[in-house]
């Protein structure tokens, strides 16, 4: 589970674009907290500290704490406005997580044991189906990855869903079927090879 991380804000008195644009020009990035069934909060972040952020990596699947005037509230990043030229954060929306509050999650997929695959020794590459697995999870415990090992493979064989062991608390939002994250395929080569090679089995046995 990824460590909460507290970011210090201010309350925005003013809204709209106007105000924005000022917030904006002070070095803040303006910000709004919502959901949880409350009113939402309009605050503003400094500008420094949210680049910092977003440098960390995994921005949006961090839980946070935002401290206004001395209050914490627990948060989930929902969605961050870039600048369309320069990148710089232009506004982000905050979503406020009440006590056991569950959400929906792209959790990235770190793929280990690379060095113990049978099928990587003999030339086999490794067929990212998923890159990320989408799970609902409690809002206190996303985890930063699912750890999935190839160490066991050889070629032709995958990983499916039924087969990585998920957080507590988690689950895949796919539930219709076992869908698979990765594989060990041959490479493009060999599968030239054997396929040029079954072509000539066949054409003896025409022959014959």
């Amino acid at each position: 589970m990824a460590k909460v991380i507290t970011i210090e804000a201010e309350p925005r008195d003013r809204v709209g674009k106007g105000a924005s644009r000022a917030t904006r020009r002070s070095g803040f990035v303006p910000a709004v907290i919502y959901g949880d069934k409350k009113e939402p909060e309009s605050v503003k972040i400094r500008l420094n500290e949210v680049v910092r952020l977003l440098n960390r990596g995994g921005f949006m699947s961090h839980t946070f704490e935002i401290k206004v005037s001395g209050k914490k509230t627990s948060v989930l990043p929902r969605d961050l406005q870039l600048h369309p030229v320069s990148d710089v954060p232009m506004h982000i929306d905050f979503l406020r997580l009440g006590k056991g509050a569950t959400v929906i999650m792209a959790v990235p997929v770190h793929v280990t044991g690379e060095e113990k695959s049978t099928g990587l020794k003999r030339g086999g590459v490794i067929n990212h189906t998923r890159h990320e697995i989408e799970l609902e999870v409690q809002a206190d415990a996303i985890p930063e990855f699912i750890e999935v090992s190839v160490a066991k493979l050889d070629i032709g064989d995958a990983i499916k869903i039924s087969d990585v062991t998920l957080p507590k608390g988690a689950k895949p939002t796919i539930t219709d079927r076992d869908f698979t994250i990765c594989a060990i395929v041959a490479p493009s080569g060999l599968k030239s090879t054997e396929n040029a090679e079954a072509d000539s089995d066949e054409d003896e046995e025409d022959t014959e």
